[in-house]
């Protein structure tokens, strides 16, 4: 496998365990493009030769399965990818005579990759770029012929459909997880804003997420 680049923007964030502490500059990964099911199904086909039928229905089968696995409580391995599971998330009751089955608020899938998804760093390279904020700014510019660009009201100003940059977390100054224990809203783990919540699983360790974001919709 030869390496592969990863457009990255730049962003100032501040550490939320170090709040004292000025913002420091982050990078972000920025989406090139959107894979579609069909596209990435006709990828593996044309990788290994497969026909295209049997891809998707094997993948769209897996899918389904895996549902049906994990909702029986099993915790699927599946070598390279990786382990799936089931982790809940609930509402904190007084003591454990007054919990129920009431106090589960949600069912998480939990996902630790696999070892093809360790040490992605070892073959990607990286190239700097614009945030899409900065690019959108720069082209309404250019429409309206100005010679300049204010960067900065760009970035403040937004949209409702942009999700803000999110913040990092973690004692090591780094808003990228580990794969070691940090969770994000797509994992096992979370609670809800309004109340006292926690989540579980009998396995140790937990899914590795891009705490630090993706940059697709800036």
């Amino acid at each position: 496998m030869g390496n592969h680049m990863i457009n990255y923007s730049v962003f100032m964030l501040q550490n939320q365990m170090k709040k004292d502490e000025e913002p420091k500059a982050y990078a972000r990964a920025q989406v090139k493009e959107v894979m579609t099911f069909r596209q990435f199904v006709d990828h593996i086909a044309e990788h290994g030769g497969h026909k295209r039928g049997q891809v998707k229905g094997v993948l769209s089968d897996m899918c389904g399965c895996l549902v049906e696995q994990l909702l029986e409580g099993k915790k699927i391995l599946l070598d390279e990818l990786g382990d799936f599971w089931i982790s809940l998330t609930s509402i904190g009751a007084e003591n454990c005579e007054a919990f129920t089955s009431k106090n589960i608020t949600g069912v998480n899938i939990v996902f630790t990759p696999g070892v093809d998804f360790q040490n992605l760093i070892n073959n990607a390279e990286f190239n700097l770029v614009a945030s899409r904020i900065a690019q959108a700014a720069t082209l309404k510019a250019e429409k309206k012929m100005l010679d300049t660009v204010d960067l900065a009201a760009a970035k403040n100003k937004g949209t409702s459909s942009e999700p803000a940059p999110e913040e990092p977390t973690d004692p090591d100054d780094t808003p990228s997880g580990d794969g070691s224990g940090s969770g994000s809203d797509n994992t096992g783990g979370s609670g809800s804003d309004n109340t006292d919540t926690g989540s579980g699983s009998d396995n140790t360790g937990g899914s590795g997420s891009d705490a630090g974001g993706e940059d697709y919709y800036e």
